[in-house]
């Protein structure tokens, strides 16, 4: 599945992109949005570029996004918590490579990720969690056309401070 855009493209997960995504994970700066904790090993990458391939069954999605013009892969972008019944899916982006970032590339992989979650998932419901002192993601998900839901206070404690969490949603259109 490969999703080509303007100056981006969408692919799966290879396993020869685990050494990459190792460190990416294991990147401390990126903690604070991805969740993590502890640094993941190289075995526990390769497990989960293999789950991260079988939305149905894991209810995630994990796509490289990668540079059209030299094939560099800069980022991810995923569907999680992925509920089929209901026909909606959380959604997360990172631009790991710093240099790459504030070019575009992370509208443009949402664009071509709704797409697909809308034509060939049949989702109606895509959804988002935010810290709020995260501006670069708010601008983001606000100009793909997310409207902001909620708020929880005192959500997130990082680094002796606690952040609000705020909550996105974007029913996508039917044909």
């Amino acid at each position: 599945m490969t999703r080509k855009g303007e100056h981006i493209y969408l692919r799966p997960v290879e396993k020869e992109d685990a050494p990459k995504m190792m460190l990416w994970e294991n990147n401390p700066k990126h903690w604070k949005v991805t969740g993590t904790e502890v640094p993941f090993s190289l075995a526990s990458i390769y497990e989960y570029i293999d789950q991260a391939q079988h939305i149905r069954s894991h209810g995630q999605l994990r796509l490289l996004i990668c540079l059209n013009e030299t094939k560099k892969a800069i980022g991810t972008i995923d569907l999680y918590q992925a509920d089929f019944k209901h026909m909606r899916a959380a959604v997360g982006i990172l631009i790991a490579e710093e240099d790459s970032r504030n070019h575009g590339y992370a509208y443009e992989a949402m664009v071509l990720m709704e797409e697909y979650a809308e034509h060939i998932l049949g989702f109606h419901n895509l959804f988002c969690s935010i810290h709020a002192d995260n501006a670069p993601s708010i601008r983001l998900f606000e100009k793909a056309g997310f409207e902001r839901i909620g708020r929880r206070k005192d959500w997130f404690f990082e680094n002796r401070v606690w952040i609000d969490e705020l909550l996105y949603q974007k029913c996508l259109k039917k044909d």
